[in-house]
Parts: C-alpha cells; sequence; structure tokens
C-alpha cells in the first residue's frame, strides 16, 4: 500500500465538500507527473488532502482511494476549461481515480509548520519549487502529519 499527498483550492474542492459528497473522481488533474501518480494509486491507498492556495495553506484531511484511475470525462468535455482536443476516447491522455473521505484532521496542518518539523524532512512537498498537485508521501512522513495533528497547535 502506497501513501499520497493531493492539493485542492478550498474554494474549488474543499475536505468539506468530500465529507459531504463521500467519494469523488479526481478530475482536472493536467500534470504529466502528476497524471502517472494518479495512474499509480491502488484501491485502498490512503490520502492526505492538502487546501493549497489558502491562507494558510496546510494538510486538512485524509481520503482513501476506492477505485483506481479511469479516464478523466473532463478531457472529453468541450464546455470544460479542462478541454482536451488531443484527447480521445480509445487514446485518453489524463485519468483519475475515486477517493473516499476517512476524516477531517483534528486540525489543520500548515505548511509553515511542515516546514519547522524535522520527522518531515525530505518531504517532497517541502522541497524548493515543489508545485505538484499529486505526490508520493512516505508512510513515515504520511504518519508523522497525522500524528502532528493530533497535538496541540504550536
Amino acid at each position: 500500500m502506497a501513501t499520497w499527498l493531493v492539493k485542492t483550492e478550498p474554494d474549488v474542492y474543499s475536505i468539506d465538500d468530500l465529507a459531504r459528497d463521500k467519494v469523488t473522481d479526481w478530475t482536472c488533474v493536467r500534470n504529466y507527473q502528476a497524471r502517472n501518480s494518479l495512474k499509480a494509486m491502488a484501491v485502498g491507498d490512503e490520502v492526505l488532502i492538502y487546501h493549497s492556495n489558502a491562507e494558510p495553506p496546510g494538510v486538512v484531511g485524509v481520503a482513501k482511494v476506492c477505485k483506481e484511475a479511469a479516464p478523466d470525462p473532463t478531457q472529453f468535455d468541450k464546455k470544460s476549461e479542462y478541454f482536451d482536443a488531443k484527447a480521445t476516447q480509445d487514446a485518453p491522455r489524463w485519468f483519475c481515480p475515486d477517493l473516499k473521505f476517512v476524516r477531517k484532521l483534528p486540525r489543520m496542518i500548515p505548511l509553515d509548520e511542515m516546514k519547522g518539523c524535522k520527522a518531515l524532512d525530505g518531504l517532497a512537498l517541502l522541497q524548493r519549487g515543489s508545485r505538484l498537485s499529486v505526490i508520493p508521501v512516505s508512510e513515515k512522513h504520511f504518519n508523522a502529519i497525522v500524528e502532528l495533528a493530533s497535538k496541540a497547535a504550536r
């Protein structure tokens, strides 16, 4: 089993939206490296939900992969800003797994707090220039973030 982190803008799709919906297809990712990570996700993998473009940005919850990646339907929708004219039903370019809500963390773990945590040294999210919307996370880093959430804010 693998562990991951996915970024989402809370004004577009938040952890509260996922809690309400229970399950969602993780659509609209348009970066090849992130797409490859989405395709690598397996049923049962755990996923940290990270609110980006928020003040402050941070990890807010946990989800699980409940269905492996299938073609992202937004690539075929001519009315979608994520339409891709080069994608076809026979040769899709973009994929999305289904994620199931597991829980909100007891508190958000802000990016600045993660940067100051020795247990998170080497976490790709904290690397300079890390802008990917989907990244693999080691089990050690995943557990450290979840543990941070159970502690009082610094």
